[in-house]
């Protein structure tokens, strides 16, 4: 089989596009560039400081989705051991976030005599701690760098699910393929219904299951012979909740969905995102590429944004044009960031495999 054809490309691609989206959007938002393109292209600007953040729900859907294949592929929970599960997780996540935290701890130090405004106010060990246990929201902690509330909920949206499919697997093998799905669609509504319309909540998973729950019964519905009545009963609970209390976000993550569960039909039936062909031999790596580096991008582009907004703010900054420039520079500088830090600490990190005192491995 073709690698244009094994790999899920499409599921590269929504990752790609909405990192890069995510690193617009903090362009649009912070330091002197964004200022200063603002009054070249403010209707652009606009748009991606109010719009570019929604891409966060691409990477929610595309998250349940491959939690979701990887946990229980038939809706059933594989591992025997979900605590290790859950460590792993956390490693997985936490390992390389921190390395991002202090790189960007590093670079503020740099910038702080000119963009004060840009850096934390304080900086302590408790704190610090905080954040590589992925708990410094909950613990009412200022972020050390942007995105840092998204890994955490990343933590708590896997284990949510992993507790789903655990307790589903108390009921035996038979019953654990129907009563998980059955499970994760009662805490999407649930999510959708009630915890998503409760903003103060936003700092726990059940706020943003409704997304990432709606990415795991994508996968599984993709794999049933009845796909098609299962993928319309959850869209239209999905339409009657944004109904009742529309939501733009939700909507975006629905978008998603329903897009994710054409291409993931079309891949099952052999027709994958790209054909056979030069085309595909030139696209599918540099697909490929962009999304195994969508994490260690949406880690490692701020720090580069401090340097370059840093840079910025001694030059001409009243000059629109340059600013232009300089926020096409600390984009390219981010994506080329992104590739040492994926190969010097992400996919290092990726591969411990670091035991808990007790815990049985899976």
């Amino acid at each position: 089989m073709s690698s244009s054809s094994s790999r899920w490309l499409h599921l590269d691609l929504l990752k790609a596009l909405a990192a890069q989206a995510i690193v617009l959007h903090h362009l649009s938002a912070y330091g002197p560039i964004a200022d200063t393109v603002q009054m070249l292209l403010p209707g652009l600007m606009d748009w991606l400081y109010e719009y570019g953040r929604m891409a966060v729900q691409v990477f929610l859907v595309v998250g349940g989705f491959l939690c979701a294949r990887g946990l229980a592929p038939a809706g059933q929970l594989r591992a025997a051991s979900p605590l290790t599960l859950l460590w792993q997780r956390h490693l997985r996540l936490a390992l390389p976030f921190m390395a991002a935290v202090l790189l960007t701890l590093a670079c503020s130090a740099l910038v702080a005599p000119w963009l004060p405004e840009l850096v934390p106010e304080s900086v302590g060990l408790g704190q610090l701690l905080a954040h590589a246990l992925l708990l410094h929201g909950v613990l009412g902690h200022e972020s050390l760098t942007v995105g840092a509330w998204y890994v955490a909920i990343d933590l708590q949206l896997f284990a949510l699910l992993l507790g789903l499919l655990w307790l589903a697997g108390r009921l035996g093998p038979a019953a654990a393929r129907r009563i998980g799905p059955l499970l994760v669609l009662a805490m999407v509504m649930a999510s959708l219904w009630v915890f998503n319309l409760m903003p103060e909540l936003d700092m726990w998973a059940p706020y943003f299951f409704g997304s990432y729950g709606l990415g795991a019964l994508i996968y599984w519905q993709g794999l049933s012979p009845r796909w098609r009545p299962a993928l319309l009963l959850v869209g239209a609970l999905v339409l009657a909740a944004l109904a009742f209390d529309f939501r733009e976000r939700i909507a975006l993550a629905l978008a998603t969905a329903l897009l994710l569960a054409w291409l993931q039909q079309r891949h099952v039936r052999g027709r994958p995102l790209l054909a056979e062909g030069r085309a595909a031999r030139w696209l599918t790596p540099v697909l490929a590429h962009a999304g195994t580096h969508a994490y260690a991008l949406f880690l490692v582009h701020f720090p580069v944004c401090l340097l370059v907004n840093a840079l910025f703010d001694h030059g001409e900054p009243e000059r629109p044009y340059t600013g232009l420039l300089a926020m096409g520079t600390a984009w390219l500088l981010s994506n080329m960031a992104a590739l040492l830090f994926y190969r010097w600490i992400e996919a290092p990190a990726g591969r411990l495999r670091l035991a808990l005192p007790g815990l049985r491995r899976a």
